[in-house]
């Protein structure tokens, strides 16, 4: 027990003494380092650690999952305090509700049965926290997509996500929910249509591609999936040509040099971070990732690269990579239909919203306001992360199956 306990092959202890190496470089070069830094190292260490071994014990699903997510969260909250240590204390205490909300899902989500039944009330409950935002939200970074409850600012859409994918896969277990297929297709676009008004463009692309996804997958009528490809394709033409807000990002994605010292600054900055790295990085609190505005948010991964290098962003790629891997493992294997199209729904969340994030900030693709699942900062969007993927391990574990009697998926 003792020996597995401090084996280097157990992939606990490897997180561990990555945690332990990364933040001693810190406290090595900041000399604004005290003993709080050295009560957060421990707390950050101890948290992954122990809910690790609780995950063991109450799930024999897929433990892999919460290992990507350590390392994932592990990388964010280091480079987040190497940044600016007071967003990192905060991280860190998110992480800790972010790992409760964990368990807290995973347990609900698996004693409560019937989750297909509740499709109006997904749509319900999304409605209403939209109106609210519209109502009562605030503007930041140009999208009116945050809420403001007693000093902390609070992002509806992060658990609208979570309610679109379960509305969706509830559709695709009972299509007769509606009395016509017009019905769905209105809601859908209703949820982009809100994003959009909004002004948050990583948002509503984000719900595009999910649905587009779990449609071409489950929707026996082919033709409505080029219907739905070709008005989204007129939606963009008209955006790019009558919306300002649209306009810009297209213009700063395209030639960001001619607009270097405006609104070219961010994505100018973060090309410099990334090549300036190398291969290897200059490493951990060597860099100049401040020069870089919204760097511990929409940036870090041009962070990331300075100082850990290439090799460190290929790593968050790969880690991405696996992550997605194994959760279309889990939805080709869950025979819970509902579950299993939960899985696809969540897995694609995380897959595309990484790499609308990465091909921004490395200039692939126009630059959106989306965070790096469980890397950037930012309570909203690391709770509702966690809670994802505490739903994730239950579709990880073997469920009964429903009977698809004229379906057959």
């Amino acid at each position: 027990m003792l020996a597995k306990l401090f084996s280097y092959k157990t992939p606990q202890n490897l997180l561990v003494l990555m945690n332990a190496m990364a933040l001693f470089l810190i406290y090595f070069y900041r000399e604004d380092m005290d003993r709080t830094f050295i009560i957060a190292g421990i707390s950050l260490i101890a948290l992954i650690y122990l809910s690790n071994f609780l995950l063991q014990k109450i799930s024999y699903g897929d433990h892999y999952l919460f290992l990507i997510m350590g390392m994932l969260v592990s990388i964010g909250v280091i480079m987040i305090y190497r940044i600016h240590p007071e967003y990192g204390l905060k991280q860190i205490l998110w992480l800790g509700f972010g790992i409760l909300s964990f368990f807290l899902a995973y347990l609900i989500t698996k004693k409560m049965k019937g989750w297909e039944r509740f499709t109006n009330i997904y749509v319900l409950l999304s409605m209403i926290l939209f109106i609210a935002t519209l109502l009562f939200g605030v503007k930041v970074k140009g999208a009116t997509n945050w809420i403001r409850i007693a000093g902390f600012n609070f992002q509806p859409s992060e658990i609208i996500k979570i309610l679109f994918v379960f509305f969706l896969a509830s559709y695709y277990v009972k299509q007769n929910v509606f009395k016509n297929p017009y019905t769905f297709w209105v809601i859908v676009y209703s949820y982009i249509g809100f994003l959009f008004i909004q002004r948050d463009l990583g948002g509503a692309l984000l719900f595009f591609l999910v649905f587009i996804t779990i449609a071409y997958i489950y929707d026996k009528n082919r033709k409505w999936i080029l219907y739905n490809l070709a008005f989204a394709s007129l939606i963009a033409l008209f955006s790019y040509f009558f919306i300002n807000h649209v306009q810009v990002r297209v213009i700063t994605w395209l030639d960001p040099w001619q607009h270097i010292d405006s609104k070219g600054y961010q994505i100018t900055q973060s090309l410099f971070a990334i090549a300036s790295g190398g291969f290897f990085g200059t490493g951990v609190g060597l860099g100049h990732p401040e020069f870089i505005p919204e760097v511990h948010t929409d940036f870090i991964f041009s962070a990331i690269c300075e100082e850990m290098g290439i090799f460190g962003g290929i790593a968050v790629i790969m880690l991405f990579m696996i992550l997605v891997y194994r959760g279309f493992k889990i939805a080709l294997y869950q025979q819970h239909r509902f579950f299993r199209i939960v899985a696809l729904g969540i897995t694609m969340m995380f897959g595309f919203q990484a790499f609308i994030i990465l091909g921004g900030v490395m200039k692939m693709i126009p630059l959106t306001g989306v965070t790096l699942p469980f890397v950037s900062y930012g309570g909203s969007s690391l709770i509702s992360s966690f809670v994802s993927l505490g739903i994730l391990q239950v579709a990880s574990e073997e469920l009964d199956g429903e009977q698809e009697e004229e379906h057959g998926y």
